[in-house]
């Protein structure tokens, strides 16, 4: 298999998925603005969604796949089914007792991870209607994770890095054509999600049938598989997934400063996954089931040269979207969500958060390809101590910054973090001789860096002054942004031709 070709069909998924992401964040800022009721909405996904990432896409994909792969390369399919069939069983069984609880207990959820909100009686309650709809997403979009689990085992990658899409054109359709039946209009949003979530478990079921894995119910709980997964997923929880952690607690931090915080933080942040995901959590889900196969094998030169590939990818296609973000966090903004109810000055507080988060792109995706190069060999005590850590870090952090920098300080901290867990991962690695990196680091370095600085200049020049971009017509504004961008790009990719880079040298093939 072609890990070039593999990731380019993830990432090609994913981005259709992240634009579609994009066009559902237009929409929303267009037809609900930056205010009471987005601030309502955004805390009440945030929490299922954290769930998502925490247990679904986080702890459990990553203790779950290494898991899975030993079976089927060792175990055979019959109990690799058997195993299937137990861990689904258990995990529909907790989240169905979970997502009755978070129902329940929406009022004290909320108290507790946006205390701010309480001081307004009509927010604090729309905020808790809003939790009680999205809460069972958790339920839909981890059992979608167990099912995208089992098909990139099989190396069915296309079909899991699809699938967010449907959640994405759940939003479109009902911000644009079904909010005005609802009161208040922003409950719309919370039904999408429900929806959205039932359609992306529901999209799996024909590919688990064809591979013959579609799970069915067996109630197991002492099954050694499913105490294995177990076991490692307590602590796992916080070693994958500190960022998602920290993004709570800036919400926590957020519902104190003023209306429109959350929602700034938000279009940020969503700005932000598109690279992250397309590159950050493609090259993961590529690369953890080929590691746990290599690790399984004792092939520790192979596992080497595997996780030196993912860096220098995520160096060569992070390093020039964290560039591009920081110096077009503006033109960015304005074309996408300068409409309707989203104004000119909800654009510029966006802006101070997506530079500050534009710090650390990197390091978020350097952190999707270290961290699983502890899990896939079913390590997780060190990363758990690097992300208590970061934890901390993050937390002191946001003490500092947020008395002068406000909400951007608190996007600031994240970023900074992030760069604290990517470098004690690393050296780790280095440490425990898990990672020797191949030869020829320093010299590919300073041509990244070269192309970087040219690109930089490039973009400087051809972009607009603020007036241009807060004052110009929208599509003034999308062809301005397209010429910068495709000169930007245009420029990056010559001075890595110049230098001697050519996309046959980051082919990699496994068996």
């Amino acid at each position: 298999m072609n890990l070039l070709k593999a990731l380019a069909t993830v990432s090609s998924m994913t981005l259709v998925s992240r634009v579609l992401g994009l066009v559902r964040d237009v929409v929303i800022a267009r037809v609900f603005g930056a205010g009471l009721a987005t601030d309502a909405f955004f805390v009440a996904f945030r929490i299922p969604n954290l769930l998502r990432r925490l247990f679904a896409e986080g702890a459990f994909s990553q203790v779950f796949v290494p898991v899975l792969g030993e079976y089927r390369a060792v175990r055979g399919h019959a109990e690799t089914k058997l195993l299937v069939d137990h861990v689904g069983t258990f995990l529909a069984t907790v989240l169905i007792g979970v997502s009755a609880l978070g129902v329940v207990a929406a009022p004290l959820i909320i108290y507790i991870t946006a205390p701010g909100f309480s001081a307004d009686v009509g927010k604090f309650e729309l905020t808790v209607a809003l939790l009680r709809l999205t809460f069972p997403y958790i339920l839909f979009i981890s059992l979608t994770s167990l099912a995208g689990g089992i098909l990139n085992t099989w190396s069915r990658f296309s079909i899991p890095a699809f699938t967010p899409t449907l959640l994405n054109l759940s939003f479109i359709v009902f911000a644009l054509w079904l909010a005005p039946y609802f009161e208040p209009p922003v409950m719309a949003l919370a039904w999408a999600v429900f929806c959205g979530g039932l359609l992306q478990l529901a999209m799996q079921i024909p590919f688990l049938l064809k591979i013959r894995m579609l799970p069915r119910p067996a109630w197991q709980p002492r099954d050694d598989g499913v105490q294995r997964i177990l076991r490692l997923m307590g602590p796992a929880v916080l070693g994958v997934s500190v960022a998602q952690v920290s993004l709570l607690i800036n919400t926590i931090f957020a519902s104190f400063l003023a209306t429109g915080s959350v929602t700034w933080l938000y279009y940020a942040d969503r700005l932000m996954e598109l690279p992250v995901g397309l590159l950050g959590v493609a090259l993961g889900t590529v690369l953890l089931p080929n590691l746990s196969r290599r690790y399984a094998d004792g092939s520790a030169e192979e596992y080497a040269r595997l996780l030196d590939w993912g860096l220098r990818l995520t160096v060569l296609l992070a390093a020039p979207c964290a560039v591009a973000l920081a110096v077009l966090a503006l033109p960015i903004l304005a074309t996408l969500f300068k409409h309707g109810a989203f104004a000119a000055h909800d654009v510029l507080q966006t802006r101070q958060a997506l530079i500050a988060y534009s710090v650390g792109l990197v390091a978020l995706v350097l952190v999707k390809i270290l961290a699983p190069a502890f899990y896939a060999r079913q390590n997780v005590k060190t990363p758990v101590k690097i992300a208590v850590i970061t934890l901390l870090a993050t937390q002191l952090m946001n003490l500092t910054f947020i008395w002068t920098l406000r909400h951007a300080g608190l996007a600031l901290a994240i970023a900074l973090a992030a760069w604290v867990n990517a470098g004690l991962l690393y050296w780790k690695l280095r440490q425990h001789g898990i990672f020797t990196p191949v030869a020829g680091w320093p010299l590919f370095l300073l041509k990244v860096l070269l192309a970087l600085a040219v690109m930089a200049v490039v973009l400087l020049w051809s972009a607009a002054g603020s007036e241009f971009w807060l004052q110009s017509g929208v599509w003034q504004r999308i062809e301005r942004l397209a010429f910068v961008i495709v000169a930007g790009a245009a420029s990056y990719l010559t001075m890595l031709w110049l230098s001697g880079f050519r996309p046959a040298d980051f082919s990699k093939h496994v068996s």
